[in-house]
């Protein structure tokens, strides 16, 4: 069996692997490269395989890093089916149309500004119809059922509690008499969080597939986290007297934000707010976060009722045309403003960030992982001026990093959903984050669990041997 690592190796976007053996060829996620200014271009490459040889796709869950070159593959002729949970595949119907709306406005305007001259930018890595293609190619499964997707391979998908319909993937694959259990993790979510359940613990694996975006940092405390939130939300509302910005992903961050909000209102710490979700595809995804009610936590199934009781909440309304989100740029103060996207690459939210930024009055929330090359990190790194939209914008609103809000788990959670396997896998792979984190994270699973680990390159390709259950060199 090969392993190739075509994407999220020594860096967190942009997952992709392919397994083969002699009989199938199949794909573990297929996502967009976020972040870098060269991360159009390596989007628009040809993929580093013959598209028409994959026999399916396993799907772990819905961000673009992970689902988002799902429509290049559709565009150059793939025509099997893309397994993935229920809930993955109804936010997909939002975000894939959206992310070609995106690429195909980016090109429009870079064909504007290029005067005739011919420039990379100006294609898109697909379009609307390849979206829709891909989105035709969908089977939705439930969690914990077996899937068998051909005779030598079956699946079955487990809660990762990262966002809605996130899944880690147990994959039992056959070759030559004998069968190999590769574990993806996906992106696992931080426990004892609200809304979702927690990561289900695994027991057992040949193969661990295991992400460490933040495998060598620990987020703030729960409870320090919302009293952050609380203090900078009263400090900006009522003594200071500006807006509170928060570039929030529109799935999974803005629904967690929103909940955090209306409790703290319902505890009585926060007062008389007026939110806006600027974020088209958010007002959808909170839809459809809504529609999956069964996948929620007790806490929040708690704060829904009480929501639904119509008793002392928040005004929240969600923006539905260009000339509403325009009209936020008039509010002065008294203002909590949510929109994508989350890193500040695109979107809405560099709208906002151009109004309120130059403002000392007003405070920027970075409430999620900010990946190298963005506007988000370079907020997160103290630059004192950013370029939006051409301009030079002067940094004077006060920025704060809440970490705690992250979706994704830290160092010690990783760990300790490490410590539920039985057995040690034979062949651990170290994905999903930067090469600092995942060098870091790699040596800790070896030392405190004596994990045969490797971070794996960009492309690398590896072999296994199912009879001595071991990697060739």
């Amino acid at each position: 069996m090969k392993i190739s690592f075509l994407g999220a190796a020594r860096e967190v976007t942009g997952s992709c692997y392919l397994v083969e053996t002699g009989a199938r060829r199949f794909l573990v996620d297929c996502g967009m490269i976020q972040g870098s200014p060269e991360a159009m271009a390596r989007n628009r490459e040809p993929f580093g395989f013959d598209v028409a040889t994959i026999d399916f796709v396993l799907l772990t869950h819905a961000h673009i890093d992970h689902s988002g070159l799902l429509p290049k593959l559709a565009r150059n002729g793939y025509e099997g089916p893309i397994y993935t949970t229920a809930a993955t595949a109804d936010l997909l119907q939002v975000l894939l149309p959206d992310s070609a709306y995106i690429q195909e406005t980016d090109a429009k305007r870079a064909r504007r500004h290029a005067r005739g001259k011919k420039v990379d930018d100006a294609t898109p890595a697909y379009s609307i119809d390849d979206a829709k293609a891909a989105l035709a190619l969908l089977q939705p499964v439930a969690y914990d059922s077996q899937v068998t997707p051909r005779s030598d391979v079956r699946c079955r998908f487990r809660d990762a509690g990262h966002i809605l319909g996130s899944a880690i993937i147990e994959v039992w694959v056959t070759e030559g008499g004998k069968e190999t259990k590769i574990v993806f993790s996906g992106d696992l979510g931080q426990p004892h969080r609200p809304i979702l359940r927690d990561p289900t613990p695994i027991g057992d694996a040949d193969i661990l597939f295991i992400e460490s975006t933040y495998g060598n940092r620990m987020h703030k405390s729960h409870d320090d986290t919302l009293k952050e939130l609380a203090e900078v939300v009263d400090n900006t509302l009522n003594v200071k007297g500006g807006n509170v910005i928060v570039p929030a992903f529109a799935v999974g961050r803005t629904q967690e934000i929103l909940y955090h909000l209306h409790r703290l209102t319902r505890q009585g710490r926060l007062h008389d707010l007026k939110i806006f979700v600027d974020s088209p595809m958010a007002s959808k995804a909170t839809e459809i976060t809504k529609k999956h009610f069964e996948l929620f936590d007790e806490q929040a199934r708690d704060l829904v009722e009480w929501h639904d009781e119509g008793t002392d909440l928040p005004y929240l309304h969600f923006t539905a045309s260009v000339d509403e989100s325009k009209a936020l740029n008039q509010i002065r103060s008294g203002a909590i403003i949510i929109s994508a996207s989350g890193m500040c690459n695109a979107g809405r939210i560099r709208h906002h960030l151009r109004n309120n930024l130059p403002r000392p009055q007003c405070s920027i929330l970075i409430t999620g992982y900010q990946a190298e090359g963005t506007l988000g990190r370079r907020l997160v790194d103290g630059a004192p001026v950013v370029r939006i939209f051409g301009d030079e914008i002067p940094v004077n609103a006060s920025i704060h990093t809440l970490n705690g809000f992250s979706a994704h788990a830290d160092q010690a959670a990783l760990l300790e959903w490490a410590s539920h396997f039985k057995t040690a896998p034979e062949q651990v792979f170290v994905v999903h984050g930067e090469a600092k984190a995942a060098e870091e994270f790699s040596g800790l699973l070896k030392n405190r669990y004596g994990w045969k680990t490797l971070v794996p390159e960009h492309g690398q390709t590896v072999t296994w041997n199912p009879q001595t259950r071991r990697l060739e060199s």
